[in-house]
This record gives C-alpha cells, structure tokens and sequence, in this order.
C-alpha cells in the first residue's frame, strides 16, 4: 500500500517531525510504500515531496495521513477531495489565550487552528489517531464518530538517546554534586514556567541552597517579550543565577542534561501529550509533575502527580526524592516498566500496524 504523511512543516528532533520520520520508517518496516509531503523542512535526511503531486500517486485503495498540529488550510481543502482513504493524526493545538500579551502571530495561528478542528473532524476521515485520551475526546466533542478514533502515543527517539554517548563538558559541569533539576520543552508561555521558577526558588530556600535549574527548550524569536519575562522572574526570586537556560542543545548534551537530572519538574499548564515525561521514563529520571490537560496519562502511576498549584507542594515533593533514594528509586523503576509496556516503539509499531489493519 501506498500511504503518505502529510504536514506543513517538518523539522528533524521535534515532537511532530519525529513522530512523523519514526510513524514513516514504521510503515516501511512493514511493507508500505512511504512518501512525506510539507511545505518546508529543516534537517531531514530523506526528501520531501510537494503536496501537489499528491493526488496523482495516491489511488483508491492507498491511504494519507495527515498530522494536524497547526492549520494548513490549502491541504485540508485538498484532503476532502482524495479519493483515497484518510487518517487524521491529531498532536493538539495550544489554545489562543495562553499567547495573549506575547505574541500575536501565535495568538492569531493557534486560534486559526483551533477553529479547524470542528471542520476536520466531520470531513469523514475514515480514522483518527489520537496522541493521547485528551486529544482523542477533543476530537470526539469537535464531531468525530467516538467510534472512529483511537489513541496511539507518538513515536519518539528515546532508544536513539539512550545508545547517545553525553557530552563531556556538560557533564563535567553539571555533574558535580549540587542537586539538578531538569525542565524540558520549548519556551512558551503554555509551558508553565512561572509556576516552575516559583517552586524551585521555594526549592533552594526550604531545602537545598544549592540546587541549580536546567531548563532546556527552543527560544521562539516571536516569543522574546516572553522570554525576557522570563529572565526578569528570576530576577525578582533571586534565582537568576541558578537558573541555566539552555537552548537547541545537541543529542550529546541532552544526554547529559538527563544523566546529571535528580528529577524532572514538569509543571506545564497544557499539554496533548508530553513526550519529555516519556524520556525521564525510558532514562530512570523521577518525574514530579503537575495534573494537568494529557500529564496523567501519559505519566500514569510512575511519578508524583498533583492537582494543586502550591509551589510549596512541589518543593518538599523534589525534597522527598533527594531525602529518600528508596523512594526516588521505585518510580524509576515504575517509569521505566511503563516505558516498556506503552511507550517501547515495538509497542507503538504494533498498535500503528493494528489500526491500520482494516486498510491493508
């Protein structure tokens, strides 16, 4: 079967770009003849194919899959002429408001987006695979038939992070005795970073003076008032110096950031799936994070979880893992079971190849 991936812009080590490589080199393993089709990419190693071409490769027994995480509007007013078969692919989209005051680009793409939603889901895909159960029930209220959607988690790198040798001087840096502790995801303002400077200077003057913060994530230059925010918060907790800002980091020092992490702080306000929690699995780091949006069920049972917004709660919750190692020990194992049993790509390529077997 033929079957094409479709997005607008794909960029090799993000969490859309590399659910899309790692979904293609899945369907590959199992026979499928793969195209990718966007607008623009940056540091794929297989060509990209223009969407103009689409209709005359595909025919009617040969499927699309479309990965929706921001509006395309020319390829969604294609796709309702195909006449193949459709998957939609739903990663979530960030709600407008969070970017009020920071960026109207955003605000403006983000609600664009968002009114899709109800669109594509009554276009009469044949099937939609949901990143998470939030997704999935955003999709069904939008108008989706409950019975056509299904939840798959992304495909991700974590297998590839792990064989990854660390960079030296990171860990040379990091690695020296004082308690690390990790934020992971791009800098926007959804990703709760006031929520988190705040535990963590409640942190350093409750528990441990010395505690340093990594955050490492991709700065947005239509996002610099923010990001400037940002730097003045610290200030104003008197933090700024503790707080390491590391941005577009390579493999290497990724993997370092992880082997020199005591916990993963994710205290993120929305999120569809949240791919850093699976990593800090798959990497024995212990996860204390905030129930918010897709959090939960992606973390499960293998970290500390709170509904609570306290800063206080999660300071003493990251002071329970340092103070106890038995403690910080049997989520590391439970976050590396789960990894194992949902998360493992064999288990994501097997229940890709099971939603799709209705096709073959």
């Amino acid at each position: 079967m033929k079957i094409a991936l479709l997005a607008p812009s794909l960029t090799a080590h993000d969490a859309v770009g590399t659910d899309v490589i790692e979904m293609a080199a899945a369907l590959r393993r199992a026979g499928h003849a793969v195209r990718l089709y966007a607008d623009h990419s940056q540091g794929l190693s297989e060509g990209i194919h223009a969407t103009g071409g689409l209709d005359a490769w595909l025919g009617a027994q040969d499927l699309v899959i479309y990965h929706y995480s921001i509006g395309w509007p020319r390829i969604e007013a294609q796709l309702a002429g195909l006449r193949c078969r459709r998957v939609l692919r739903y990663h979530n989209i960030t709600p407008p408001e969070f970017f009020h005051g920071w960026s109207r680009e955003h605000v403006r793409s983000c609600a664009a987006g968002r009114a899709s939603l109800a669109t594509l889901a009554t276009l009469g895909f044949d099937l939609a695979l949901a990143c998470s159960p939030y997704n999935r029930d955003e999709l069904v209220a939008a108008g989706l038939p409950a019975e056509r959607a299904q939840v798959l988690a992304p495909f991700h790198r974590c297998e590839a992070l792990l064989d990854q040798p660390a960079d030296s001087v990171l860990l040379d840096r990091y690695g020296d005795g004082r308690p690390n502790i990790l934020m992971l995801g791009r800098i926007a303002p959804n990703k709760g970073h006031a929520a988190l400077f705040e535990a963590f200077a409640c942190y350093r003057r409750d528990y441990a003076a010395d505690a340093r913060l990594l955050v490492v994530g991709k700065h947005d230059r239509r996002l610099a008032r923010y990001s400037r925010h940002l730097r003045d918060l610290c200030a104003a907790l008197d933090i700024s110096e503790h707080v390491h800002f590391l941005d577009n980091i390579d493999d290497a020092r990724l993997k370092a950031c992880w082997l020199v992490a005591d916990a993963l702080l994710m205290l993120s306000e929305h999120e569809g799936f949240c791919v850093p929690l699976v990593e800090a699995m798959a990497l024995g780091v212990p996860t204390v994070a905030r129930a918010r949006c897709a959090i939960p069920h992606t973390l499960g049972r293998a970290g500390l979880l709170w509904q609570e917004s306290d800063p206080r709660l999660y300071a003493a919750s990251l002071e329970r893992l340092r103070r106890d190692p038995a403690a910080a020990d049997l989520l590391r194992l439970a976050g590396r079971t789960r990894y194992r049993e949902e998360f493992a790509p064999a288990v994501l390529e097997a229940r890709l190849a099971a939603a799709l077997a209705a096709f073959a």
